[in-house]
């Protein structure tokens, strides 16, 4: 067996790559163009000297947007890197997982 047929797959030896889906990397870019264009908006409130909580509220819907995002990205990598790695026998992606998930928690 080579080495490379030993790589899980969302794992390189050097650094980590995924190859996404056209479905899925869509999605993505659409929920991230979307929370830019949100971003922007929020420098033009604050340009134009809004109102605090008129910015606040859009930071908020801004958070959940990204909360979002990380979400579908976490399903996404389950759905994916985790089972194909587990499938392959590199059970340690495991704690990969759950030191993310506390990450994400904080």
């Amino acid at each position: 067996m080579k080495e490379s047929d030993m790589t899980p797959p969302c794992q390189e030896a050097c650094c980590r790559h995924k190859h996404r889906e056209a479905p899925e990397y869509d999605a993505l870019i659409k929920r991230l163009n979307r929370i830019e264009g949100q971003v922007r908006g929020v420098r033009g409130m604050v340009e134009k000297e809004a109102y605090c909580t008129d910015i606040l509220v859009q930071v908020s819907a801004i958070q959940s947007a990204l909360n979002a995002f990380s979400r579908e990205l976490l399903g996404n990598h389950i759905r994916t890197c985790v089972v194909q790695d587990i499938q392959n026998g590199h059970t340690e992606v495991i704690d990969d997982l759950l030191s993310t998930i506390q990450k994400l928690m904080k």
